[in-house]
């Protein structure tokens, strides 16, 4: 039976919007990180057959193909093509399933997962706004907005939806937020990221330190920040920070890691994507989990650490409440509450940092969920090697 392998992974560190990789045009960003996971596995950069790159807002400094033009920004030759995609947040990591499908069916031997997404340059909503200003139309035809009895889609909206249905309190989602960032600052105190960061040349030195993690952050800050939402349990402190960054993923199959003589760091063990209420939005990881691990004949407590993306506090908490995960096992070197959340690039990221923590602990099964736009989600297993 064919199978697929991830042979390196990497990430930059998380940016601040408006911080340390603000300096950075996101195609040469994510051009680093291309040129990085293909050093580090030690293969002729010739041999990649293609890149599946993962950005959201897809405009400007992101437009016309940023996946192509991450290729010719990196040190791989102009031969190695390149497709851009978005499924919204989970956008990397569905480029991280359709290289494993890739691989899989025997078509391609060799493909590079990635992501991008500079949140400084081109701010979250860009797409929308811009053609509001400009006199256009929406995302969403009266067609959707009367079939759901909506104006739009908000994650706001979706993410206090949880909250509420889950019976989740401010506090609760609060001391959750705390702990990401306390997890987050042990991780880097104990050198946990040194494997998966790529450090980055900055005007000031080098970027080598994830950028949003406050290592003296208390519960008293947090739950003194505004809502979002008027009568809400949403902040800026339980929701996921807005970042700059990149990551890519090097998959492949069994062809390539003979002839090339790669040594693995993971087998991907099952892709699953499921759609759901595009007005909740963000629960689909819950139904997620649960069809990845009957596709996988694994349960719960196979799983030696999930990834849940931190998109809200919310999110992650009513996952850990539905599914009953163990929540030392959960995002054990914090989330992106502490860490960002760099859009396009979260997938690759989480992936990354997922396959690493497992090698680490020798752990040898790891669980990825993702909370997307729309009402989808998309779930990774992977087994260490």
């Amino acid at each position: 039976m064919p199978e697929a392998y991830i042979v390196a992974a990497v990430r930059t560190p998380g940016g601040r919007r408006g911080g340390k990789l603000a300096s950075w045009h996101p195609a040469d960003l994510g051009g680093l990180a291309l040129s990085q996971v293909v050093h580090r596995a030690g293969i002729d950069p010739a041999a990649v057959d293609d890149v599946v790159f993962g950005c959201v807002s897809q405009i400007g400094e992101q437009s016309f193909h940023i996946g192509r033009n991450a290729v010719l920004a990196s040190s791989l030759p102009i031969s190695v093509p390149a497709v851009s995609i978005d499924r919204q947040c989970g956008s990397s990591q569905q480029a991280i399933h359709f290289a494993a499908q890739a691989v899989l069916s025997g078509t391609q031997d060799v493909v590079i997962a990635a992501g991008v997404e500079s949140m400084t340059r081109v701010p979250m909503g860009t797409p929308t706004r811009l053609a509001e200003e400009a006199g256009l139309g929406g995302p969403w035809p009266s067609t959707i907005r009367d079939r759901f009895r909506v104006d739009g889609f908000s994650q706001f909206t979706g993410a206090q939806m949880i909250a509420d249905k889950y019976g989740l309190s401010r506090e609760t989602m609060d001391r959750f937020a705390l702990s990401s960032h306390q997890k987050a600052a042990a991780a880097i105190a104990a050198n946990a990221f040194a494997d998966e960061l790529l450090p980055v040349p900055i005007p000031s030195g080098v970027h080598t330190q994830d950028e949003g993690v406050r290592p003296d952050a208390s519960y008293e800050a947090i739950a003194g920040l505004k809502t979002l939402v008027p009568g809400g349990t949403l902040t800026a402190g339980n929701a996921s920070q807005m970042c700059d960054g990149a990551a890519a993923v090097l998959v492949v199959g069994e062809r390539a890691l003979k002839d090339h003589r790669l040594t693995p760091l993971a087998r991907i063990h099952t892709l699953t994507v499921v759609a759901g209420d595009p007005v909740t939005m963000l629960e689909e990881p819950i139904p997620g989990t649960a069809k990845a691990l009957a596709r996988a004949g694994l349960s719960m407590a196979d799983i030696d650490l999930f990834e849940v993306n931190e998109a809200f506090a919310s999110v992650v908490l009513a996952w850990q409440q539905a599914t009953g995960a163990d929540p030392a096992r959960v995002n054990v070197n914090g989330g992106a509450i502490a860490l960002g959340h760099p859009l396009g690039a979260t997938g690759a990221k989480l992936m990354t940092t997922l396959v690493h923590a497992l090698r680490a602990r020798r752990g040898r099964y790891g669980l990825q969920a993702m909370c997307e736009g729309g009402g989808i989600a998309n779930v990774t297993i992977v087994e260490a090697l």
